[in-house]
C-alpha cells in the first residue's frame, strides 16, 4: 500500500479537507447577519432608504434560500465540487464589488448575485462531507461540527462587522470573505473528492421560476404593506401578494405530478419529518428577528458603539455552538425528541426575559435573554438533521439534506422581514406615527432644541423598547408552540430509539 492511500493520509487528508469545507459554511453564514451593525453607516453614506435599507439586509438570505434545492440539483448533474469552486469564486468577485458600491440600488442587485453564489456553496458543503467521511461515526462528527459552525457563524456575524467597523470602513465587512474564498480555490481541487449523481434528477426550470416568483413576491408584499402610507400605495404589495400565492399554489401542484421533482413535497407526509423541518423555519425566524432587535437596542437605546455592541452581542454566538456541541451528550440520556423540545422550552424561556427588559439598568437581562434563546436551540440544530435523515431511505437523503438548509435559510431570513416590520408597526403606533425608526429620530434629535431633542428621544426609544418586548413575546410563543409540536408529532418509541442509536454522533469534535 502506497503512501497516499494508507488508511491514515485518507483520514488526513478528510479532515483538511472538512477544514475547507468550514470556510464557505461559515462566510455564508455570516454574510446573512453581517450587516446588522454595518446597515447604519452604509445607509448613512449611500443614502438608502427604509425599504432599500431592507433590501440590502435581507434579500441576500432570500435568493439564497429560494436556490439551495436548485442549486443542489444542478451540483449532482455538474459535479459537487466544480460548483462549490465556481460559488466561491464568484462570491470573492462580487464582495469585492459590493466592498466598493456606490449607491443602493447598486448594492441591492451585488447582494442578490451573492445570494446567488451562497446558494452555490451551501449544499455542496454538506453534500462533499457525505463523500469525504465513509465512515458512520467520523460522518457524524463531521456533521456535528459542520452544523455548530454554520448557526454559530449567523450568530456571530455582527460581532465580526462590529470589529471591522471599529477600525476600517464598511466595506471591509465585505471583504472579509476574500481571503477565505481564496483558501477554497487553492485547496480544494486537491482536497475534496468529485461527485456527480449517475441518475440525477433533471433540472425543471419552470418549478425554478414558480419558486423564486412564490418567495420574492411575498416577502416584497410583506415588507411594502407595513410601510405603506396610503391605500392607494397598498394596493400594490397587495397584488404582489396575491400573486406570489398563487405562484406558490402552482409550484406545489406542479412538484405533487412531476416524477423527479425540484421539492419532493411528498417527504412533508412523514411526521417527525415535518416537524424538524417547520421547527428549523420557526426557530429561524425567532433567533433572527429577536437578535436584529436586539442589536439595534445595545446601539440606539443603550447608546454603546458598533464594537462594544458586538462584544455584548457575542455570547448568542457561543451560546449556539456551546448547545450544538453538547446536545449529544443529552441524547444519550433522553430520548432525541425530548432533548429538542426540552432546548425548545429553554429557548421559550429566554424570549420572556427580553420581554422584562427595560432601562439603562437591563444590560445583562438582554445579554441573558439572547443567551439562554440561542443555547435552547443547540439540541434542535445538532439533533434535529440526524433525525429527519433517519426518517427517509438512504437514497432520498440528498433531497432531504437540501429541504433542511432551506429552512434554516429561510427562517433567517423571515426572521428578518416579518419581525422586523412587526417592530416597526409597534414602534409607529407607540410614537404616534411621527417616528418611523429610531436611527431616524436619533438623526432627527440632533437639529432640533436641546430639550425637544431629548423628548423626541425618550419617546422613540421608549417605543423601541415596547416593540422588543412585544418581538421577545412572539419568540417564547413561537418555541413554546415548536417544543409541544416536536413531542406531539415524534415517532414511536421503537422507531425513535433506531433512528437514535443510528444517528446520534458523540460530542467530540474530530481531533
Amino acid at each position: 500500500m502506497t503512501p497516499e492511500t494508507t488508511p491514515e493520509t485518507t483520514t488526513t487528508r478528510a479532515r483538511l479537507g472538512l477544514a475547507v469545507l468550514m470556510l464557505p459554511t461559515l462566510i455564508v453564514a455570516l454574510d446573512t447577519t453581517a450587516l446588522l451593525l454595518a446597515l447604519p453607516r452604509l445607509s448613512a453614506d449611500l443614502g438608502a432608504s427604509n425599504v432599500q435599507q431592507l433590501w440590502i439586509s435581507d434579500g441576500y438570505g432570500f435568493v439564497v434560500a429560494g436556490l439551495v434545492i436548485t442549486m443542489g440539483t444542478l451540483g449532482d448533474r455538474l459535479g459537487r465540487r466544480r460548483l462549490l469552486l465556481t460559488g466561491a469564486a464568484a462570491f470573492a468577485a462580487l464582495s469585492v464589488v459590493a466592498a466598493f458600491a456606490t449607491g443602493p440600488l447598486m448594492l441591492i442587485a451585488v447582494r442578490a448575485l451573492l445570494g446567488i453564489a451562497g446558494a452555490a456553496l451551501a449544499p455542496s458543503t454538506l453534500a462533499l462531507i457525505t463523500n469525504l467521511f465513509r465512515d458512520e461515526r467520523e460522518r457524524g462528527r463531521a456533521i456535528a461540527l459542520w452544523a455548530a459552525c454554520q448557526f454559530a457563524g449567523g450568530a456571530l456575524g455582527p460581532v465580526m462587522a462590529g470589529f471591522l467597523l471599529q477600525h476600517f470602513w464598511w466595506g471591509s465587512v465585505f471583504l472579509a470573505a476574500v481571503p477565505p474564498m481564496a483558501v477554497v480555490l487553492l485547496a480544494g481541487p486537491f482536497l475534496l473528492p468529485e461527485f456527480r449523481g449517475e441518475r440525477s434528477g433533471r433540472l425543471d426550470l419552470t418549478s425554478v421560476g414558480l419558486s423564486l416568483a412564490a418567495m420574492l413576491l411575498m416577502i416584497y408584499g410583506v415588507k411594502q404593506l407595513a410601510v405603506a402610507g396610503t391605500e392607494g400605495v397598498r394596493a400594490l404589495p397587495a397584488a404582489a401578494l396575491i400573486v406570489g400565492a398563487a405562484a406558490g399554489a402552482v409550484f406545489v401542484r406542479r412538484q405533487l405530478r412531476l416524477d423527479v421533482p425540484l421539492l419532493d413535497l411528498r417527504l412533508l407526509r412523514n411526521r417527525p419529518f415535518l416537524a424538524v423541518l417547520v421547527s428549523l423555519v420557526l426557530a429561524g425566524v425567532a433567533m433572527a428577528g429577536t437578535g436584529l432587535m436586539v442589536t439595534q437596542y445595545l446601539q440606539s437605546v443603550l447608546g454603546h458603539s458598533p464594537v462594544a455592541s458586538a462584544l455584548l452581542f457575542a455570547p448568542m454566538g457561543i451560546a449556539v455552538a456551546a448547545g450544538t456541541m453538547t446536545a449529544p451528550v443529552l441524547a444519550r440520556h433522553l430520548p432525541q425528541t425530548t432533548a429538542i423540545a426540552g432546548g425548545l422550552a429553554v429557548s421559550a424561556l429566554g424570549g420572556l426575559l427580553l420581554a422584562a427588559v427595560d432601562g439603562q439598568g437591563s444590560l445583562p437581562l438582554a445579554v441573558a435573554g439572547i443567551s439562554v434563546l440561542a443555547l435552547g436551540t443547540g439540541p434542535l440544530f445538532a439533533l434535529g438533521t440526524g433525525l429527519v435523515m433517519g426518517s427517509v431511505p438512504p437514497e432520498r437523503a440528498g433531497s432531504v439534506a437540501s429541504m433542511s438548509e432551506t429552512g434554516n435559510y429561510l427562517g433567517g431570513s423571515l426572521g428578518f422581514a416579518l419581525l422586523g416590520v412587526l417592530a416597526a408597526v409597534v414602534y409607529r403606533d407607540r410614537t404616534g406615527g411621527t417616528s418611523d425608526s429610531l436611527a431616524g429620530a436619533v438623526a432627527e434629535a440632533g437639529h432640533l432644541p436641546a430639550g425637544q431633542g431629548a423628548e423626541l428621544l425618550r419617546t422613540a426609544r421608549a417605543a423601541f423598547t415596547a416593540s422588543l418586548h412585544v418581538t421577545g413575546v412572539v419568540a417564547a410563543a413561537l418555541f413554546a408552540g415548536l417544543a409541544v409540536l416536536v413531542l406531539v408529532l415524534r415517532p414511536g418509541a421503537r422507531g425513535e430509539a433506531q433512528a437514535s442509536e443510528a444517528q446520534t454522533p458523540e460530542a467530540v469534535p474530530i481531533p
